[in-house]
């Protein structure tokens, strides 16, 4: 297969030590002091995906998913409970290891797309890959791959201010799929678009899945999750339906 054909067949250049889970959070506790009270925003979350699925989360607002998508991606550490990604622990690890696992494991999208107005969308793409070591041409080969296999090709050259809610969501995914991530982590991709938008991104995690890419999705939207493999519900920061079918007596 040339790069072309293999783009969007993710399935992360760095192997699990643990049979194929890329993530594993075992009683994850969180909580964030506020000045009028405590907020336990995660309360003993459990969550576990092997390679390739596609989960995505849902809840309440308030419930705990988007800082339990922030822990999994390492922004975010939690109090107690254990933590690992593609077999790696991250718990105990400082601010500059948790880079360095980021860039070798993880790639996300977020809701408001954080791209950076200041360069073109080609090197939106590109700059994940200069920053991970990896040489210029072929990162730069990868990233107009992405952006021609995601429908923006020919936009290139043009900052992301020139471009449609939906291409910039486009865009944002090319990025995070620049390093060949393990884990896709996505944060309400789908909140800031309108339909239309919402309904091509859904279709561009579906051939992501389809090519064997890991994704872990946090939605409040029962459409945008009907789109995944398995649907992880949360309640008062704990996992109450981890969407698993029962097993047959």
């Amino acid at each position: 297969m040339t790069i072309s054909e293999t783009a969007l067949d993710s399935r992360g250049s760095h192997p699990t030590s643990d049979g194929g889970l890329v993530v594993d959070v075992s009683q994850v506790f969180r909580t964030f002091e506020q000045d009028t009270a405590p907020v336990r925003a995660l309360r003993g979350a459990d969550l576990a995906l092997k390679r390739g699925e596609f989960v995505a989360v849902m809840g309440p607002s308030g419930c705990g998913k988007s800082t339990l998508l922030n822990i999994v991606a390492g922004l975010d550490a939690p109090d107690e409970g254990e933590v690992s990604v593609a077999g790696e622990s991250l718990v105990g690890k400082n601010e500059s290891e948790l880079a360095i696992m980021r860039r070798k494991h993880v790639g996300i999208v977020f809701q408001f797309f954080n791209l950076l107005e200041g360069m073109t969308a080609l090197e939106n793409v590109l700059m994940p890959a200069l920053i991970a070591g990896r040489k210029r041409r072929p990162a730069e080969t990868r990233a107009r791959d992405l952006l021609d296999l995601l429908g923006i090709g020919d936009k290139a050259k043009q900052s992301p201010a020139a471009l449609s809610g939906g291409q910039r969501q486009r865009l944002a995914i090319a990025r995070a799929l620049a390093n060949e991530p393990t884990l896709l982590l996505a944060d309400e991709p789908t909140g800031a678009l309108d339909s239309e938008g919402g309904e091509e991104v859904l279709e561009l995690f579906t051939r992501l899945h389809l090519g064997g890419q890991t994704i872990l999705l946090v939605t409040h939207d029962q459409p945008v999750a009907d789109a995944a493999q398995r649907i992880v519900r949360m309640r008062d920061g704990r996992v109450v339906d981890d969407g698993r079918q029962p097993a047959d007596d």
